[in-house]
């Protein structure tokens, strides 16, 4: 562990929690609060998905469309307002409050258990903005282009809320970013030695019918083509995760 023999207690070590945890909630509202400020630019890019002219599907050649967003409630437009810059607080101080918790944690740990720590704690954050950015910029906006226009009959026109907006926006981004710690969950499985490259690779066939079911969970369409540009990343991700597993074992 820390080579440092200076007896630390309980209630030191709680004193410096605290201390941390004030920091980190202070650096969440400064963010939080930064992004409230900045309101037009904000929702500026939060909406662009609604309409055929965000940058993802000039690219795909998705012909031109446009989600009309309606308010229902009195208080609804400023609450989401507010839960929305929370979210966007928390996403942007993750880095200083991953970092706080680094160092009083690694204290405790070995130096070889450290590196792996750093490791671990980095990648993970990286992937999950990955995974963020992706949805973002591919999952969400087909996932929107699809159910926001999607009629059962032309008599029956859709009347989509802000508030499902932005909660089917803030729970997708947290899905996929879930979704996209696989390499490092296998990565970690793979040297406590309940998986291994080998195993990973015969399960192939059914990862991939895995993969299109969870694709098409996501994006609920009969596109082949929306299916197709939503899974391929997932299948990567599982492949790259064999290689880490592989890897992992050199």
């Amino acid at each position: 562990m820390n080579s440092s023999s200076e007896y630390v207690s309980f209630w030191d070590h709680l004193d410096e929690l605290r201390s941390r945890i004030i920091k980190m909630l202070m650096a969440v509202a400064f963010f939080s609060v930064l992004a409230f400020l900045m309101k037009e630019p904000l929702f500026n890019v939060i909406l662009a998905p609604r309409s055929s002219e965000f940058m993802s599907y000039r690219l795909l050649g998705v012909p031109a469309f446009s989600v009309h967003l309606i308010n229902t409630g009195l208080t609804e437009q400023f609450m989401v307002h507010m839960r929305t810059s929370l979210y966007i607080g928390v996403l942007v101080a993750s880095p200083y409050i991953l970092y706080e918790l680094f160092r009083f944690i690694s204290p405790g740990l070995y130096d070889n258990e450290r590196r792996y720590a750093s490791w671990i704690v980095g990648s993970a954050y990286v992937m999950f903005m990955l995974g963020t950015l992706l949805n973002y910029f591919l999952v969400f906006p087909l996932t929107v282009r699809f159910l926001g226009t999607y009629q059962v009959s032309p008599d029956v026109a859709n009347m989509l809320t802000l508030q499902s907006y932005i909660d089917t926006l803030i729970s997708m981004s947290f899905l996929m970013g879930v979704m996209f710690e696989l390499p490092v969950v296998c990565w970690l499985m793979g040297r406590i030695g309940i998986i291994n490259s080998q195993m990973m690779s015969i399960y192939r066939r059914h990862a991939i019918v895995a993969i299109l079911v969870l694709a098409a969970i996501v994006t609920p369409t009969t596109d082949v083509f929306t299916l197709f540009v939503v899974a391929l990343p997932i299948w990567m991700l599982y492949e790259l995760s064999i290689f880490v597993v592989k890897v992992s074992k050199l």
